[in-house]
């Protein structure tokens, strides 16, 4: 541990993530402490889904944090079987999924509360896309190509490009706070879209680019398999992460809040009803 020192840019950058990870833990917990507490739940299955997908998220966030690694790569931090790209890339496979169905469910939800076929459509192209995404990341980690990397980043791309649809259609439907949350949620969106468009995108499909002028061979899949499992490369040096802290620092921190704001939406559900545009009709008093 002698590489955690202040004069070592990668120890401070791990520092954040973890001490943000500790926030992210300790806001998933106070609402999970505000639903057990809450005297009225209407619909306690549902929101104890929502708390579930957040935790998966939040939780597995904060142990790629503790234990970061690269994939193709192989890098890490620490020397120890958890910090392989095996274990790494499947608690990253759980967490993103549990995301995107945290915002399939959200949708559907004001999908119901509008009346809304678009949002109801989109909702239900959110999970399958994800997991189109995370087969092309699975790809890219076993052959070590990062033409991989590359289609998973911009199917992440047209899958937040169609929830900012969503969230434009939903806009004018609601008002006071929840207009304004919708708002915020589309300049984080388009702040997302943004980043994977100029840089992540790009970068990865910059390296694809650079492997194949160099003529590096890509992994068959059973040696991949196997590569996963066993090999990682511990390494503190500024020079091989400094690629992966923008990306990371934002993932770890940005995505979670997100994740967090979606769970907390779960938690007054039955309340959508006070900040409709036209809340006068009792059609939109009960949460789906």
């Amino acid at each position: 541990m002698n590489w955690l020192v202040w004069s070592n840019p990668v120890a401070i950058w791990w520092s954040f993530l973890v001490a943000i990870s500790a926030v992210n833990v300790a806001f998933w917990l106070l609402l999970y402490g505000r639903f057990r507490s809450a005297h009225r739940q209407p619909d306690g299955v549902y929101v104890g889904l929502m708390l579930t997908l957040c935790a998966a998220y939040v939780f597995g966030c904060a142990f790629r944090s503790v234990l970061p690694r690269a994939d193709i790569q192989r890098i890490c931090l620490f020397d120890m079987w958890l910090s392989s790209v095996f274990v790494g890339r499947s608690v990253a496979t759980v967490a993103e999924l549990c995301f995107a169905a945290q915002w399939a469910i959200i949708l559907r939800l004001f999908a119901k509360f509008t009346m809304s076929d678009i949002v109801h459509n989109i909702s239900y192209a959110v999970v399958p896309l994800i997991v189109l995404a995370e087969c092309f990341s699975w790809y890219a980690v076993i052959t070590t190509n990062y033409l991989g990397n590359s289609i998973e980043n911009s199917i992440w791309a047209l899958t937040f490009l169609l929830i900012a649809a969503a969230l434009l259609r939903l806009l004018n439907e609601f008002q006071s706070t929840a207009r304004v949350a919708i708002a915020f949620a589309l300049a984080g969106v388009a702040a997302y879209l943004t980043f994977l468009a100029l840089i992540d995108v790009p970068m990865y499909f910059d390296r694809w680019q650079a492997d194949q002028e160099s003529g590096k061979k890509t992994l068959s899949l059973l040696a991949g398999l196997h590569d996963v499992r066993t090999r990682w490369v511990v390494t503190h040096d500024i020079a091989q992460w400094k690629d992966e802290i923008a990306w990371m620092s934002l993932y770890f921190s940005a995505a979670v809040w997100s994740s967090l704001a979606l769970c907390g939406i779960g938690l007054i559900a039955d309340r959508l009803y006070l900040y409709r545009a036209n809340s006068t009709h009792e059609r939109f008093r009960r949460a789906p």
